[in-house]
């Protein structure tokens, strides 16, 4: 489709000021097509960006290397522009949005020039949803096009929903590398020096401008950028929740179904969780999203979610038969590898894959030969793979997939899961005493900190509330008092019933010879059980000064973990829990200042004289 055929006029002329200032060869609107795909897979692979894996292998599937500077998120180069740098709050980057938008018209003047500049119409959510959002990325990369063909829907169907003058969020995104007449990137990625690199949100004016990263969540504009930051504020403004959350679907024995969603920080099992295969005798764990829940309440006052994306955007090393055997069957075929080792017979391998590498010699992700490694680790700086190589993979290849995951009305949710990595204090599994107990315990979510992380923060609590640390658009103060909005609605309505149970879990609890008590992997099935029974009330519990606990036989223990070991992965640290209410109160809760609500002030207190009771 060209430009002028477009019948949203916003839309129209939103893209024609878009090509006079980035200074396009040609301009295409993204139809969406199969056809499409291939066409962009093969300009990649023609200018040598792109590796065909063996068809026999990895029939449909493609690898990718990055410039080395362009590898993963960049956090610092990250930015939330509001008009009031309070209104961004103490945990994102602010520049005033004025001054943000002229240093980067300045960059993209003239920055697609020698290239092509592809308008992409997006979904984020099953297309016509009342749920999901329509988003347009502009990008001179057709690597991006391929993947967001992947995560998100995108094409002519989308320009129908969008209509004549349906709400869109515009988003700018280009490699920042024009070519001069003749000139080719000659398999060279094209990006921009680290300095020149910005992923920008402006929260009042719902856009989006990204330059000089062609990676992932810096590119990819629908993933992080609009389903989270973006929409964590329409969330906001219009009453629903945008979240970093997996959603499951849990079948027990009897044929009864919940929908649960979870958020953890990074390195604490989420995408495991989420394809999850399950070691209880006739429990069924299937997928309706990985990363992503948009949830809005309904009619009937329960809270509904959806998946707004379409495909997953997986961390590759430490992903393997055992630890994720639902991802390995996802990505056999037609997916795209980035920065992923190359094998002598044409497969892709990484750190932690299960197995050695094939042959005398393997290229790793700077195009460097090496030789094969025979077992699949690698010391610490000389990896194949690089650690954030990733794969994207359409979602409707996981076998675990379940069939409501693109259901526009959304699927109803039963309990939300919070989870961080903490060797000690916070027990196995742990339900809230209420929903604002509950955003408490969402507010204070962390993970403590190794040695092979920052030596010199070793044993403290690196905190990351509901998971939403790098994602929130907004005042993260004002955030939980949108969590603590939600539920007082509830309240007036009548429907604090319907609300989801809220629990705390932490798979990673050690014993005193620092090893994990909890075998974790399908054996959380057993926890997710509990929880599943809890939500209606049953399951055996008891009563605690930080929530409601299982009894230790509530839970049908694995094999390997002793009655002992189920007491203290259940056992309530009064001690550690006073330490950790004294780290909230001093090191925590001071950063939001005055934006932080005063329930959560209170909740804190009450905890606090449980826990000397």
């Amino acid at each position: 489709m060209k430009v002028s055929e477009l019948k949203h006029s916003g839309l129209k002329k939103w893209v024609e000021e878009a090509q006079a200032l980035m200074t396009p060869d040609a301009v295409l609107v993204c139809d969406g097509s199969a056809a499409e795909y291939d066409r962009m897979i093969k300009i990649t692979i023609d200018s040598g960006l792109a590796t065909v894996l063996d068809e026999n292998k990895r029939p449909g599937s493609v690898l990718y290397r990055s410039d080395p500077s362009d590898v993963a998120r960049v956090e610092d180069r990250t930015y939330i522009a509001s008009k009031n740098k309070d209104d961004a709050g103490p945990t994102n980057n602010w520049i005033d949005p004025a001054e943000l938008k002229k240093t980067m018209s300045a960059l993209y003047k003239g920055s697609m020039k020698g290239r092509v500049m592809y308008v992409i119409p997006f979904s984020m959510g099953p297309v016509g949803s009342e749920i999901a959002k329509v988003g347009v990325q502009i990008t001179d990369s057709p690597y991006v096009v391929a993947n967001m063909h992947i995560m998100a829907r995108v094409g002519s169907k989308v320009l129908d929903v969008l209509g004549t003058d349906g709400f869109f969020v515009p988003c700018f995104h280009s490699v920042g590398k024009p070519l001069a007449a003749g000139e080719k990137d000659n398999g060279t990625w094209p990006c921009a020096p680290i300095s020149n690199k910005y992923i920008s949100h402006f929260p009042e004016t719902r856009e989006i401008w990204s330059y000089g990263s062609g990676y992932g969540g810096n590119a990819l504009l629908g993933k992080k950028c609009l389903a989270l930051r973006i929409a964590s504020v329409l969330a906001r403004d219009e009453g629903w929740l945008a979240e970093h959350m997996l959603i499951l679907k849990i079948t027990n024995p009897q044929g009864e179904v919940k929908y649960i969603t979870g958020a953890f920080p990074s390195a604490c099992g989420k995408t495991n969780l989420a394809m999850l295969i399950p070691t209880l005798p006739g429990w069924k764990v299937e997928t309706v999203g990985d990363d992503i829940a948009w949830m809005k309440f309904g009619k009937d006052g329960r809270l509904y979610a959806i998946n707004p994306e379409a495909g997953f955007f997986g961390v590759a090393p430490g992903t393997n038969n055992e630890s994720n055997r639902n991802a390995m069957e996802s990505i056999k075929k037609n997916t795209i590898f980035t920065n992923c080792g190359l094998t002598e017979d044409g497969d892709i391998w990484w750190e932690m894959i299960g197995h050695g590498a094939p042959g005398k010699e393997i290229i790793d992700w700077k195009g460097n030969r090496r030789p094969a490694p025979q077992s699949d680790k690698s010391p610490k700086g000389e990896e194949i793979a690089h650690p954030n190589a990733r794969f994207t993979a359409p979602a409707r290849q996981c076998p675990c997939i379940a069939k409501e995951w693109e259901d526009p009305a959304g699927v109803p949710i039963s309990a939300f899961l919070f989870g961080g990595r903490r060797p000690k204090t916070v027990p196995l599994v742990n339900q809230s005493k209420s929903w604002l107990h509950g955003v408490f315990m969402g507010s204070i979510v962390g993970s403590e900190v190794t040695a092979a992380v920052i030596s010199d923060q070793v044993g403290q609590v690196r905190r990351d509330p509901f998971a939403m640390l790098p994602f929130c658009g907004y005042n993260m103060g004002d955030y939980f008092k949108h969590w603590i909005k939600i539920g007082r609605t509830a309240e007036e309505n009548g429907t604090a019933d319907k609300l989801p149970k809220i629990f705390f879990v932490n798979w990673f609890r050690k014993n005193d010879e620092d090893k994990f008590i909890w075998p974790g992997y399908g054996e959380n099935s057993r926890v997710l059980a509990w929880i599943f029974d809890r939500c209606d009330g049953k399951g055996k519990s008891v009563d605690t000064p930080i929530g409601t606990l299982p009894t230790p036989d509530a839970i049908e223990r694995p094999a390997g973990v002793s009655e002992a070991d189920m007491a203290e992965l259940l056992r309530v640290d009064i001690e550690g829990w006073k330490k950790e209410i004294e780290d909230v109160r001093k090191n925590h809760y001071p950063k939001f200042g005055d934006r932080l609500p005063a329930e959560l002030k209170t909740e804190l207190d009450a905890i606090e004289k449980r826990l000397h009771g």
